[in-house]
Formats: structure tokens, C-alpha cells, sequence
């Protein structure tokens, strides 16, 4: 019974070591995963944002490339109508002075510099502007910064991704997608400026694993078809252990019985080899008694009825061994 109890205590562990290997290997596989798909959407909504920030540097070139109308109509105020994302066009001629100390300082960069810059970024109301110092005429743009995601582009749902997506600066933060974070488990995240450096904003995304979303529908088959083989591994040992033990019965039985065959052998020259004698003797001195002159007859003839009786004897015990086998 104490060795049955060692042999189920030892497939027991050994079900345990196998299965948690196997499980944790699932489990660090899903992870992957989940990382991969994760870092696939970030890089996605990084690059989309990286676009739409460079086509506002876009926007602003080609307004300063184009020269005034004459009729001081200012078509660029129909921005707001192609552009969503802008909510307002601002535009300076070269001896006008901004009226915004920020534009003021940002408009004195853009001229150093030869491209747009920050002038304001509130990301806490989500609004931001540009300036361009261009000649004859300089440009401020203000910008939604809501309207200049592309939602029928971007990789995910916002209201039901578990991601987090928001954009920083200088300790600023402004929420692209809340995502559903959970506490504990296992926690992704990407960090990546925009593609704009007249827009220094940080994609900031976030995922946090938990526990729940390890597979252990994928664990629980395996255990099960772990237990499953050691069960089939058990039972073809416990049969070749069988096979084994019956081959040595076999085997024994064999030896056995041919123990048995030598002793009987030994037993029948025994039994054989006293009347054989005898018989031998008597036929001899029969022999002698018939060369006599005159040979002894009746000595003779008691020897041969001897020799008969021992003849008998040797007869009697072939017949008991045959009975016997």
C-alpha cells in the first residue's frame, strides 16, 4: 500500500511540473501576443497622428506661398470648412504687431527657425496653436486636437479598447481613448513623438494585462490532456510490467519442470540400475555354472529365475515412471 501511494504521489508531481510548464508557456505566448497586437496598434495611431500634424505644416507653407487677395476677402477663413481639426485662422501682415505676447514670441522663432512653431498648447481644453512668420504675411492656426485624430482610420475602438492613447506636454496630458485598465498583472507601453516638430506632442499609450485574460480554457485542455497521457503512459507500463512478470513465470515454470524431468531422470537411473545389475550379475554366473563340467543345472536355472525377477523389477519401474508422467 506505501508503495502504491509513492508511485501516485510521484505521477501526481510529475502531472503538476508538466502541466505548469505547459501553462506557462501558453500564458508567456498570449502575452506576446497581446503585446504585439498592442505595439501594432500604437505605432498605428502614432503614424496617423504624425500625418496629420505634418499636413498642418503643409497648410501653413502654402498659405504663406500664397500672396494676399487684393480685395482683403481672406480666403483662408474657409480653412475651418476642409480642415475640421482648425477652428481658427489668425493672419498678420508683415507691419502689424501680434496682439498675443505668445504669438509674439513664437512668430520671432518661426522667422529664426523658417518653419512653424508652438505658440500655446492647452491640452487640459484640448486646443493648441501654430504661428508661421512668413512675408509678407504671417498665419496663426488654432487647432482641435480631438477633431485632428481620424476616427474612421484609427485601429481601435475607443470606447471599448482596454488601451489607453493620450498625448503629453511638458506635463500636460490630453486623453485620446481612455481605455479600461486593470490593476495588477502585466502593463505595455509605448512612448513616440509626433513626426512634427512644430507639434512636440508624446503619443503616450497604455495596456495593463490581467489575469483574466490569460487562456485558461487553452491551460485547462492542456492539464487535461496531460493527465490523459500519463493516465495511457501508466496503464502501458502497468501492462508491459504484466508481460514481464508473466514471461518470468513462464521462464520459471520452464525451469521447473525440467528440474523435475532431471530428477526424475536421476530417480530412474536409481531405480534402473539395481535390478540392471542384478540381472547382469545372474546371467554372468549363470554363464559360468553352464561352462562347469558337469555344469550345475539347477544353480544355473536359479540364476536365470533371478535374473528373470530383476527383468521384472526394471519393467515394473519403467511402467511407474510412465504413469507417473
Amino acid at each position: 500500500m506505501l508503495q502504491l501511494r509513492q508511485r501516485w504521489l510521484v505521477w501526481a508531481v510529475l502531472w503538476c511540473a508538466i502541466t505548469a510548464l505547459g501553462c506557462v508557456a501558453l500564458a508567456r505566448l498570449e502575452l506576446a501576443q497581446l503585446r504585439d497586437s498592442f505595439e501594432t496598434d500604437a505605432r498605428i495611431a502614432h503614424r496617423l497622428l504624425s500625418q496629420r500634424v505634418v499636413q498642418h505644416d503643409a497648410v501653413m507653407a502654402t498659405l504663406a506661398l500664397l500672396q494676399p487677395a487684393a480685395d482683403a476677402s481672406q480666403p483662408e477663413q474657409r480653412l475651418p470648412s476642409v480642415y475640421p481639426q482648425i477652428i481658427g485662422v489668425r493672419r498678420q501682415d508683415r507691419d502689424a504687431v501680434w496682439p498675443d505676447e505668445r504669438l509674439r514670441a513664437a512668430a520671432t522663432l518661426s522667422r529664426a527657425l523658417r518653419r512653424p512653431v508652438l505658440a500655446e498648447a492647452d491640452l487640459a481644453r484640448g486646443r493648441y496653436r501654430l504661428v508661421l512668420a512668413a512675408d509678407p504675411t504671417s498665419y496663426a492656426l488654432q487647432l482641435d486636437l480631438r477633431a485632428v485624430v481620424p476616427w474612421s482610420e484609427w485601429p481601435t475602438a475607443p470606447d471599448t479598447s482596454p488601451v489607453r492613447v493620450t498625448l503629453e506636454h511638458e506635463g500636460q496630458t490630453f486623453v485620446l481613448q481612455p481605455g479600461h485598465l486593470r490593476e495588477g498583472g502585466w502593463r505595455f507601453e509605448f512612448h513616440k513623438h509626433l513626426a512634427a516638430e512644430s507639434q512636440p506632442f508624446e503619443v503616450f499609450a497604455l495596456r495593463q494585462v490581467g489575469w483574466g485574460e490569460l487562456p485558461w480554457g487553452w491551460m485547462l485542455a492542456w492539464a487535461l490532456l496531460v493527465a490523459a497521457v500519463l493516465v495511457v503512459w501508466q496503464a502501458l507500463l502497468r501492462q508491459r510490467a504484466e508481460r514481464q512478470r508473466a514471461e518470468e513465470l513462464l521462464r520459471l515454470g520452464q525451469v521447473g519442470r525440467l528440474n523435475t524431468l532431471g530428477e526424475l531422470a536421476a530417480g530412474m537411473a536409481h531405480e534402473l540400475n539395481q535390478p540392471l545389475t542384478a540381472v547382469l550379475a545372474n546371467t554372468q554366473a549363470a554363464g559360468r555354472l553352464l561352462n562347469d563340467d558337469p555344469p550345475e543345472l539347477a544353480s544355473a536355472r536359479a540364476a536365470m529365475a533371478q535374473a528373470v525377477e530383476q527383468a521384472r523389477r526394471a519393467s515394473e519401474v519403467v511402467g511407474r515412471l510412465r504413469r507417473v508422467r
